[in-house]
């Protein structure tokens, strides 16, 4: 938990006016406090909502967190847990659980207090929303595996408040040498009224993001939802345990599906396979009609594909008037010789 004798706190759920100064004079009853930092966007200044508190004395740490862990900070209920400087505890599957069916009525104490009694516990998140209610999921990551072992044994098809919960580990799908490590993730089925705010705040209980953004019409922020979007993590672990969350959860009777996204290049790539098997007919010497297109394909992604066989006059993926694909395009070309070699491909 620290360099011999210094030892730090992790602070999250901080509300987000609250200031170095503030956070400091929370902690003042220690008398050898270090250092007190409320961690910001580099870009904005902005409360990232945790922050670390370092103390000269493991003693002292201990005492704290006892004492403030679920205190209110301006009105705001805070998370005091132990801050572990090395990363190889935190990693995936090592004590980590999942608990999910948890009862609105849910709350951060709860979720300690019923699990805490199986072993120390490193990390633990009760996932809420803007208003502070419970999602239904959960995580607690002990310092052993056999804590985690314990409390999956003894809790899981539990009822906790009439309702029966799942309790268990996070599955590694792949073996450690297979397994391919990601931190971008694309999610669709979003309500049209989400903004990027609160989609952000769902994918910030995993841990911290580096970027959040729902694709709209147009290009200004007020343009209308897509209903899907793009969130960056900035630990791979964190992103791999959303995707494992949330993917197949409802939000607004809309299920959600969450997945590892794919590089632009990855996506075009893609698409632009389907694009040899998609040429049906020609609609006259020097115009193809393309038909059976991919729903993601593109003017832009229709005109390079073809461009190799010719000069392209006019491009056009055919679109309703809602500006959705409508599965076909039409490519014209300078001349219809062109065009017959784009059909014979």
């Amino acid at each position: 938990m620290g360099e011999e004798g210094k030892t730090s706190l992790y602070v999250g759920d901080l509300e987000p006016s609250v200031t170095d100064s503030e956070l400091f004079d929370a902690f003042s009853h220690a008398s050898h406090l270090s250092s007190v930092r409320v961690c910001r966007d580099l870009t904005t200044g902005r409360s990232l909502g945790y922050g670390y508190v370092t103390f000269d004395y493991p003693r002292e740490a201990k005492i704290a967190m006892e004492m403030l862990n679920f205190t209110a900070l301006k009105g705001r209920s805070i998370r005091v847990m132990y801050y572990v400087h090395n990363p190889s505890l935190l990693k995936r599957g090592v004590g980590n659980i999942f608990i999910k069916n948890l009862d609105k009525s849910s709350d951060q104490e709860g979720l300690y207090d019923t699990f805490s009694c199986f072993g120390s516990i490193l990390r633990f998140k009760l996932a809420t929303d803007a208003s502070g209610e419970s999602r239904g999921f959960g995580f607690v990551q002990y310092n052993t595996e056999v804590s985690a072992h314990k409390a999956i044994e003894h809790m899981n098809g539990m009822l906790l408040n009439d309702t029966e919960v799942y309790v268990g580990p996070f599955l590694q799908r792949d073996s450690p040498t297979k397994k391919e490590m990601f931190t971008d993730i694309y999610v669709k089925n979003l309500s049209k009224s989400l903004t990027d705010k609160e989609l952000n705040t769902i994918f910030q209980e995993f841990g911290p993001t580096t970027s959040c953004v729902i694709i709209r019409d147009g290009e200004v922020p007020q343009g209308k939802s897509k209903g899907f979007g793009f969130v960056n993590f900035k630990n791979p672990e964190d992103a791999e345990k959303a995707v494992e969350a949330l993917n197949g959860k409802k939000f607004d009777d809309k299920e959600w599906f969450v997945t590892k996204s794919k590089k632009k290049y990855q996506r075009e790539s893609e698409v632009k396979g389907g694009l040899k098997h998609a040429v049906n007919k020609s609609q006259g010497s020097s115009n193809l009609c393309v038909t059976k297109l991919d729903k993601r394909v593109t003017d832009e992604i229709l005109k390079d594909f073809f461009s190799s066989y010719g000069t392209i006059t006019s491009c056009k993926v055919v679109r309703d008037s809602r500006g959705v694909s409508k599965g076909s395009g039409i490519v014209s070309f300078l001349k219809s010789a062109e065009a017959l070699r784009a059909v014979r491909i």
